[in-house]
């Protein structure tokens, strides 16, 4: 049974860091492309930021340069490093792992943190 756990949401102020984190189990992670989405209050879950297997990543626009994704395949955990948070950024996030990268049509999803940016 796959399972996404993610943790390291929480407050903070706009100009503030989080590091969010997924630990996974149940599924051979090293083959796995993960992924973080986001969902705020109203509107659809969007992408955030992905990283393929062998480390090739992709990021949303308006995260580039300030959000940064990881991973560490001895732990099957994946991180999301965001920095000069914006009130924007509030939102659900979730974590997701995809063997084909292609989201969201077989992905595994993770329950959800919650990240809340006061300006």
């Amino acid at each position: 049974q796959v399972q996404l756990v993610e943790s390291g949401g929480g407050l903070v102020q706009a100009g503030g860091s989080l590091r969010l984190s997924c630990a996974a189990s149940g599924l051979a992670f090293r083959a796995y492309a993960l992924a973080w989405f986001r969902q705020a209050p109203g509107k659809a879950r969007e992408f955030v930021a992905d990283i393929s297997w062998n480390g090739v990543t992709g990021y949303l626009d308006s995260v580039k340069g300030r959000f940064t994704i990881s991973r560490d395949n001895a732990k099957s955990t994946t991180y999301l490093r965001m920095n000069n948070l914006k009130p924007e950024d509030t939102a659900v996030y979730y974590c997701g792992a995809d063997g084909d990268r292609d989201y969201p049509k077989g992905t595994h999803w993770g329950q959800g943190t919650q990240v809340t940016v006061s300006s």
